[in-house]
């Protein structure tokens, strides 16, 4: 099978070949893996791997951001970043939260870093659909719309909880105008797929690893709608959709298969509610299931055997009959060995194939 044909028929819970796979780590991780295999471009490392998944999007042609100086950097909607180094590399962490003290509607409506779908060149699409034709291709990614998450990078991710208490219209402001962008935006990117996108893929963080960050009822009233509205937009051109969302997510999943999500990501396996048998036996056949090898397990913190032993049992539960895309539980963290992260797709390409007949 291609990537494209293994992806599609394991979310149309079918059985390929193989169970598909992805990637996703700190830059750290990609560099070790390079070096590991002789390699000197990131496509050949994921030839190497077996991925079966490639991201399309539009290039950003909007306002250039302002110079914050080397550790310091601003990306879209506003958020500002600065470099922080650790043990094993550096991250760019979240800072200064440039809307915190926005208090009105008006405040909102006049920030003048919010993305306009104008600011995004489509044109470069296809190219990129022809260059990787035989894999799934994607669009959006865990920022899609990402209103809790995306809006605490500029607000402070305080306050857009207490905000969602109180119903702040400032912060539900913000909401509406990341809805809008994300509805026009991936119209365009699909009209310019032409057909030839896969799959749409969604972000929402809505649960920690000891429970779900806001009720159902908050769920209900101020996110699935504003979700629901871009939803639309991917079924209208026939897409099977993702939702990226770290910790616990149970409470929500009967939710996600109503308003239509397919595929649910990343399914952290120690996070409560979140057993992968129990994922399986209760909602796989409604719901196909993008994750699960952990990054905060056996990956970072075992050695080569721990790694096999983990990745093996995890396909055991959730192959049988499709519905299983093999993946991290989030970006492969630096502190991870490379022997590791090399076994977690060695043994998913050895150990996850399908017996036919």
């Amino acid at each position: 099978m291609t990537s494209k044909e293994r992806v599609l028929a394991a979310i149309a819970h079918q059985e390929p070949d193989r169970v598909p796979i992805n990637y996703l780590a700190n830059p750290e991780i990609t560099t070790g893996l390079m070096e590991w295999f002789g390699l000197d471009s990131y496509e050949a490392l994921l030839e190497r791997l077996g991925v079966d998944f490639r991201g399309v999007g539009p290039a950003y042609t909007g306002p250039p951001m302002p110079d914050l100086g080397p550790d310091r950097r601003q990306g879209p909607w506003g958020i500002r970043m600065r470099r922080v180094a650790h043990g094993t590399g550096e991250y760019w962490d979240y800072d200064e939260f440039i809307l915190r003290d926005a208090r009105t509607v008006e405040d909102v409506n006049a920030f003048p870093w919010h993305l306009s779908p104008d600011h995004f060149d489509y044109s470069v699409i296809p190219a990129q659909i022809e260059r990787n034709r035989d894999y799934c291709l994607f669009i959006g990614g865990a920022g899609t719309p990402d209103l809790m998450n995306g809006s605490g990078f500029v607000f402070h991710p305080e306050r857009v909880l207490l905000g969602l208490g109180d119903e702040d219209p400032a912060l539900l402001r913000l909401f509406d105008i990341r809805t809008e962008f994300w509805v026009e935006h991936a119209r365009r990117i699909l009209e310019a797929a032409d057909g030839r996108a896969d799959l749409f893929w969604f972000g929402e963080d809505l649960g920690t690893q000891r429970g779900p960050l806001i009720s159902l009822n908050t769920f209900r009233r101020h996110i699935r709608p504003r979700h629901e509205a871009v939803l639309a937009v991917a079924k209208e051109y026939g897409l099977p959709t993702m939702l990226h969302s770290c910790g616990s997510t149970r409470m929500f999943i009967p939710d996600l298969i109503d308003m239509g999500y397919d595929v649910l990501d990343t399914l952290q396996p120690e996070a409560d509610g979140m057993e992968p048998a129990s994922l399986k036996k209760d909602f796989g056949a409604k719901l196909a299931f993008h994750g699960m090898i952990s990054t905060a397990g056996a990956v970072a913190y075992g050695i080569v055997d721990d790694v096999k032993r983990e990745v093996a049992e995890r396909l055991e539960t959730m192959m049988p009959g499709g519905g299983y895309l093999l993946a991290p539980t989030h970006a492969l963290q630096s502190n991870s060995p490379i022997e590791n992260v090399v076994a977690m797709y060695e043994t998913a390409r050895d150990v996850g194939r399908y017996r036919k007949g």
